[in-house]
């Protein structure tokens, strides 16, 4: 989930400015941005000067499971914001639309007009925004840290993002038991695991699972437990969970 806010720029909704409908990071490490062309965002980046509109998107992490305190962590990348202009707009939409082939993408040809123009079901075409990043952080289990441009551009997206969701519920309707008797492998905060808690899996990533355990007056707590070493795909990660599930059985 993200959210878009500019400085200075009121947003008459007070949703955050135009929450981008999808988004992408181009191989050079700026951020595409797809808005309603009629956007308090679209039209401050339109009749912005000298390329210099200040802007932060900020990200918002939610458990894709039913847990009480979802969110798991927040980022934010700030920078630059800037129409998608003249022979960069054809790039730009086929780079969107290869990893967002769904939904308001159906329009994007609508988008790629020099200026808003109707698009399906009479909504205002869609414009692409370019967000050139200058700084980012993000603050999750592991606390907060800054993260300079260099590295989010090099960054790479973890092969399991898009399969996180039917793996997890996956992992809490068929393996209930052995992903609460992870709670073994919890060292010193084993003590902490009583006979009734509840195990949610909440987290799903290429180095490891994170586990919610809650005792029977709703406290809680978070797990981390790494795979052996990062995995690429998800025949890798049957072999990851069943290595962590027969460690914990010992």
């Amino acid at each position: 989930m993200a959210s878009l806010s500019i400085p200075g720029v009121e947003d008459p909704d007070e949703t955050g400015l135009s929450a981008p409908v999808c988004r992408t990071v181009t191989p050079d490490g700026d951020v595409l941005l797809l808005v309603p062309g009629d956007s308090a965002a679209a039209r401050a980046a339109a009749h912005a000067q000298d390329d210099d509109l200040a802007a932060v998107m900020e990200i918002t992490d939610v458990a894709p499971v039913s847990v009480p305190h979802r969110i798991r962590g927040r980022a934010w990348v700030a920078g630059w914001l800037t129409p998608v202009r003249n022979e960069q707009r054809a790039e730009a939409a086929m780079l969107l639309a290869e990893r967002h082939p769904v939904g308001e993408l159906l329009g994007i040809g609508e988008a790629l007009q020099p200026e808003p123009a109707p698009g399906l079901h009479g909504r205002t075409a869609w414009m692409m925004l370019r967000l050139e990043v200058g700084e980012g952080a993000v603050d999750d289990l592991w606390g907060a840290e800054q993260v300079e441009p260099d590295e989010f551009a090099t960054a790479a997206p973890d092969p399991l993002a898009a399969h996180e969701a039917e793996l997890l519920q996956h992992l809490h309707a068929a393996h209930t038991q052995q992903v609460r008797g992870l709670c073994a492998l919890l060292g010193d905060r084993r003590e902490l695991c009583g006979v009734r808690d509840r195990a949610v899996p909440v987290g799903l990533d290429r180095f490891g699972l994170r586990v919610r355990f809650t005792d029977a007056e709703q406290r809680s707590f978070d797990a981390r437990f790494d795979f052996p070493e990062p995995v690429r795909d998800v025949a890798e990660l049957r072999r990851a969970m069943h290595l962590l599930f027969e460690a914990a059985a010992e």
